[in-house]
């Protein structure tokens, strides 16, 4: 039957679960982060997750761990954070594999959002399969928030990184930002870098800090597509976020002359000429693009908060004071004319990382404003 009500052990086996998904986390794009675990008598007797796209989902993978130790899957309970698959794509179906496993009961965090995929839980209840859903829900959605976002929207889930003073000053007046944040802070970010699967900048800040955009300090096999929003192609050929040729120059009024080798060039201009930045995030999205992850200048943020892109802002606070003059972290194309206009946001997370606190804050869709 679905529906069925959770029981006493479900809590615990659905964040093991959660928890195996996250060993995909730098490698699944653009497939959902999956993990699932098999119990029988209340103890696990298989695990497993989807590693990368084509390869075995997470349930396929955790009864192949069962027959791997020698071991029988008839009569267990599969604990999944994600509805299982109805269809047969480049893998078969994990609904099929579930039943012809002999399970007697599924419990799954969430439905899965692909329409091509849904259909799994009534598959397995027609099999006579008890399946139980919702555990766990909002930790799963939190976990694929891009792959939720491109279904549903067609677009990214956009991540703004930011690292500032405690008065919100992003860099001097002269542009110097590196580095206000401490070691940890700057480490802690590369791990966000990591999951995401492209990062964005802006051309000023590839001319003022020349930066690689890459992941370090993290065990990794993929490096995110960095992106360089450039509207008269200035990036210096040079510049190290070129280096291995996987990146994309965004541009909208492009100087003649200006190439650059083997990089790919895409011409977006929205009717003032400048980066269609929304389009921009509906081509990365049929691109496979889940999660977008932003280390830009108080300028480009400003643009895409105006453009109602940025779904979170991961914030890096450093316990110290710049004062006046210096950069913000969002300059507006217009100054707010009212307290009414600001953008709301939503405290997620409040962390100590080092010396710094590390904030993440979600933007409020269609939040009712104060005055």
């Amino acid at each position: 039957m679905v529906g069925a009500p959770p029981r006493a052990d479900d809590l615990a086996f659905m964040s093991r679960a959660l928890a195996l998904a996250e060993c995909g986390l730098y490698t699944t794009t653009p497939n959902p982060h999956v993990g699932c675990v098999i119990v029988r008598d209340g103890v696990a007797i298989g695990e497993g997750f989807h590693a990368h796209a084509g390869g075995p989902h997470a349930e396929a993978a955790a009864l192949a761990d069962v027959r791997a130790q020698g071991r029988d899957a008839r009569g267990s309970t599969a604990y999944v954070n994600l509805e299982p698959c109805n269809h047969h794509g480049r893998t078969p179906p994990c609904s099929r594999a579930l039943i012809d496993a002999g399970v007697a009961r599924v419990v799954f965090a969430m439905r899965d959002p692909y329409a091509p995929a849904q259909g799994g839980a009534a598959a397995l209840a027609a099999a006579g399969i008890e399946v139980t859903e919702g555990v766990l829900e909002d930790e799963a959605r939190e976990l694929n928030a891009g792959f939720v976002s491109n279904v549903t929207r067609a677009m990214p889930w956009v991540r703004s990184k930011l690292a500032a003073s405690l008065d919100g000053r992003s860099a001097l007046v002269n542009g110097q930002s590196q580095w206000i944040t401490g070691a940890a802070a700057r480490a802690d970010g590369h791990a966000w870098r990591a999951r995401a699967c492209a990062i964005v900048t802006g051309v000023g800040t590839v001319v003022q800090d020349d930066p690689a955009l890459t992941v370090r300090d993290v065990a990794t096999t993929r490096q995110p597509l960095r992106i360089v929003i450039d509207r008269h192609g200035d990036t210096p050929r040079d510049a190290r976020v070129l280096a291995d040729n996987h990146a994309l120059i965004v541009t909208a009024q492009r100087k003649p002359g200006a190439t650059f080798g083997d990089v790919e060039v895409l011409d977006l201009p929205n009717a003032d000429g400048k980066v269609d930045l929304v389009a921009l995030m509906r081509v990365l999205a049929r691109r496979g693009i889940n999660e977008v992850h932003v280390e830009a200048g108080a300028k480009l943020n400003g643009a895409l908060l105006d453009a109602g892109l940025i779904d979170e802002f991961l914030v890096y606070l450093a316990p110290s004071l710049i004062g006046d003059p210096a950069r913000g972290m969002a300059e507006r194309a217009m100054p707010l004319a009212s307290l009414a206009e600001r953008v709301p946001l939503e405290f997620r997370h409040v962390d100590r990382i080092g010396v710094d606190l590390r904030i993440i804050a979600r933007v409020v869709r269609d939040a009712p404003q104060e005055t």
